[in-house]
């Protein structure tokens, strides 16, 4: 399965997400996702989440060549639920979320990472908005709680990427380690919150996400409808077919 999800003996449960080749998901990897926070958050024996990833790196978005092969706008509108119910299930986690990033966190990865309450990466980590190139708009929301506003501006125009030893400075990413020592640095922090009460921990992930200055939700929601427009436009499909490399986008070669 994609997604997998593991309870320790410690109270640390591992969610895993694995689809080859790089993690790019489908619809309903996006709710597998999401149903693996909302069970954490529900299981009183869950004191804090590690979110991994195995293979190349973290996770490479929405999977576009889903989407293009589907018929109609279904694929794009459940993507973009999808999307919106797994970003939620982490923040509204009932336990905190430790994100453990390898490689590369694309497009919907930072989604995740950004409504993650704590964030690991290995020193070949990066992470980009690339919305742009295939027609589309979201992840700003998640991109900001990760750099400051000009710079989260300047990747999101220019489809740059930036480094997680970058993200150090900004407090966004903790700590930066070799890559076959991420997963215990992710257990390591993860361990000093499973030690606390649970009680009082699930209590003040609540007070934190109520006094967080910016709805993620809706903002999310609010960018999601621009993407919807330019779908509507024909714009993203097109940039999708040039992305995908479908047959439709061979024709006009």
């Amino acid at each position: 399965m994609p997604i997998t999800s593991q309870l320790r003996p410690d109270g640390i449960r591992v969610v895993t997400m694995d689809a080859p080749p790089v993690n790019a998901l489908t619809v309903q990897g996006w709710y597998d996702v999401a149903a693996a926070l909302d069970e954490a958050g529900g299981d009183l024996d869950t004191k804090v989440v590690v979110l991994r990833a195995e293979g190349r790196g973290f996770n490479a978005g929405v999977d576009i060549k889903e989407m293009q092969h589907t018929t109609g706008f279904t694929a794009l509108i459940g993507a973009n639920k999808g999307c919106f119910a797994a970003f939620k299930a982490v923040y509204e986690c009932a336990v905190p979320v430790v994100a453990a990033v390898n490689g590369f966190c694309l497009g919907g990865g930072v989604g995740l990472v950004g409504n993650a309450d704590c964030v690991v990466a290995s020193d070949d980590a990066y992470f980009g908005v690339p919305e742009v190139n295939q027609g589309a708009l979201g992840a700003a929301t998640h991109m900001a709680r990760l750099v400051p506003q000009h710079m989260m501006r300047t990747l999101y125009f220019t489809a740059r990427t930036i480094t997680a030893t970058e993200l150090v400075q900004f407090g966004s990413v903790l700590e930066v380690v070799p890559r076959d020592r991420l997963d215990d640095a992710a257990l390591q922090v993860a361990g000093e919150i499973a030690a606390k009460d649970t009680r009082v921990i699930r209590a003040a992930k609540e007070a934190l996400n109520g006094i967080d200055p910016i709805d993620v939700n809706k903002s999310y929601r609010f960018e999601q409808g621009f993407t919807f427009e330019l779908n509507l436009e024909g714009v993203s499909d097109e940039l999708r077919d040039d992305f995908a490399g479908t047959d439709k986008a061979k024709g006009k070669q």
